[in-house]
């Protein structure tokens, strides 16, 4: 086989804009409606992953409390084998 190259790893840099004081009123409400948009993007994906997250830690043992708690208890082997 031949050796691959060293890995790459991207990183996406978070840049915040200056907080200098603005000359016209204009670009000033113009950057606060961005940057009111940019932090609601940044919540927004920030709970998106979190939400992954939970999900894709909890679903299984979801299925096997509600499984458990079933009127026919089950053995535990029953609820994670696939027959």
């Amino acid at each position: 086989m031949a050796a691959k190259g060293p890995l790459k790893l991207k990183f996406k840099a978070k840049t915040k804009g200056s907080k200098g004081a603005s000359s016209s009123s204009s670009s000033s409400s113009s950057s606060s409606v961005s940057s009111k948009f940019e932090v609601f993007k940044d919540w927004t994906n920030w709970s998106l992953k979190k939400a992954k997250v939970a999900t894709h830690y909890g679903l299984i043992p979801l299925i096997i409390i509600i499984g458990m708690n079933s009127d026919p208890k089950p053995d535990l082997f029953h609820l994670i084998s696939p027959f």
